[in-house]
């Protein structure tokens, strides 16, 4: 069963295939099985959370029935950002962290997304192999039928005590006031009161989960609501998170946008000042801006350049040992604090940089040049490699030629939408936007789709 995973579980519309019971169950079962084989002396529970999708609870109940069956047991955390589990997961000696979420996505969609006993996303090979077990069957070790063992909805204060504790005890809060939109997702039950703990008058936006509108015109890819509210209540910033909480996207006083890649200029300042960014160096995907590439190096700092997506970064800051990294899209990796990105980290992480190094918020946003960018997303049909594309390939190779060494192209497929990913780096807007509608039409003509 080929291709169940992507690049950030599995993906899909529940009642669809693969998020239906049998294939769910079978998923669950799999993974426990494989986990203890893998480590025999760990522990036999789970821990699982979820989003605010209304379609949680059901596929909850599916992946503690299969869990069940390979005698493993199940403690719900009930509504968690997908950090809270890998955090608590090896707190807890748990054998996996198990979230129910589909991210960014729109409400109808879910997903299921797995942490190993030490808090990291389960690795391709291990989900390779995971695949590869359904539908094996056996006598499972253990007590089977363990379903759920208590209630694991306190082990979420625990959480929000790690989050309060990385927040420095020299600085708080006081005399900002911050629009807090939290996507109708994880962090709406937690991340207002955070911020207010610490001092600020927060004004909070997309704090009302229903089960339906999670991510729906807000949070950290539709931040026009909580911009416009930080003009017109003259906040000093605000930030936006997605569904589970692991990105986090700010705006300053005037309401424009600060996203990754300046957050990380502005923590990677910090870190350096504080002689804490490890290597000098910091994790950055192809997707992050050539600008911010060039300061930070007339800096002193290096950059490891990997693919995109969360899993690549933070591969990348252990194979080298290193402190910082993340995307432009605001999913950030603090790893002296965590192992995975974070959202409310994040948040922290840039309130407390901006308090120390003072000044409106603005500030940060001319700390380098970004160069013209434009990213494009096209709706696909179908995803069909890039490279049986010679067309496409070719404009490509001509793009880059004009471009001549000024700037950047980039086509990929989403691993989690029906999207191709265009983006393009260069000296003029005017140029890249064209370059850009070419490739696109291209791509239509040659994959014979319509847009």
């Amino acid at each position: 069963m080929p291709g169940l995973f992507g690049t950030d579980g599995v993906r899909g519309i529940p009642g669809r295939y693969p998020l239906v019971p049998e294939t769910v169950g079978e998923i669950a079962r799999a993974a426990a099985r494989l986990l203890r084989r893998r480590d025999p002396g760990a522990g036999r529970r789970v821990l699982m959370g979820r989003d605010t999708r209304g379609s949680g609870r059901v596929i909850g109940r599916w992946l503690r029935d299969g869990f069940a069956a390979a005698g493993c047991a199940t403690v719900d955390v009930g509504v968690v950002p997908t950090p809270g589990v890998a955090y608590l997961t090896p707190r807890e000696r748990a054998l996996a962290g198990v979230v129910i979420s589909a991210s960014h996505n729109p409400a109808r969609f879910n997903g299921i997304k797995f942490f190993t006993a030490d808090g990291y996303k389960m690795p391709p090979d291990l989900e390779q192999a995971v695949e590869r077990g359904l539908g094996a069957r056996g006598r499972p070790r253990g007590p089977t039928g363990a379903g759920r063992v208590g209630d694991g909805e306190a082990l979420v204060g625990r959480y929000v005590d790690f989050l309060r504790s990385t927040f420095p005890a020299t600085v708080d809060l006081r005399g900002l006031r911050i629009v807090v939109d939290c996507g109708h997702g994880a962090a709406a039950g937690i991340a207002p009161g955070l911020l207010a703990g610490l001092g600020a008058e927060v004004i909070p936006i997309g704090c009302e989960p229903d089960g339906g509108n999670i991510n729906s015109g807000c949070g950290a890819l539709f931040t026009r609501r909580m911009r416009a509210q930080v003009r017109r209540r003259r906040a000093h910033c605000g930030v936006s998170f997605d569904g589970d909480a692991d990105r986090a996207i700010f705006a300053d006083e005037t309401g424009a946008v600060l996203d990754g890649d300046a957050i990380i200029c502005l923590a990677a300042l910090r870190l350096q000042r504080q002689s804490l960014l490890r290597g000098d160096k910091v994790v950055l995907t192809v997707m992050s801006n050539f600008g911010l590439i060039r300061f930070l190096r007339s800096r002193g700092i290096s950059v490891v350049s990997v693919p995109v997506g969360d899993r690549n970064v933070t591969d990348a800051i252990e194979a080298e040992g290193l402190s910082l990294g993340g995307e432009a899209s605001g999913h950030i990796v603090f790893r002296s604090f965590a192992s995975t990105g974070d959202g409310m980290l994040t948040a922290l992480q840039t309130l407390a940089a901006w308090r120390e190094s003072g000044g409106p918020l603005s500030a940060v946003r001319r700390l380098f040049r970004p160069v013209p960018q434009v990213l494009r997303n096209l709706i696909v049909a179908r995803k069909v490699p890039l490279e049986r594309l010679p067309r496409l390939r070719e404009l490509t190779r001509r793009c880059e030629r004009e471009l001549a060494g000024e700037g950047r192209v980039f086509l990929r497929y989403s691993g989690t939408e029906p999207l191709l990913r265009i983006m393009i780096e260069g000296p003029s807007q005017v140029r890249i936007a064209r370059m850009a509608g070419q490739l696109s039409r291209t791509f239509l003509l040659e994959t014979g789709q319509k847009e």
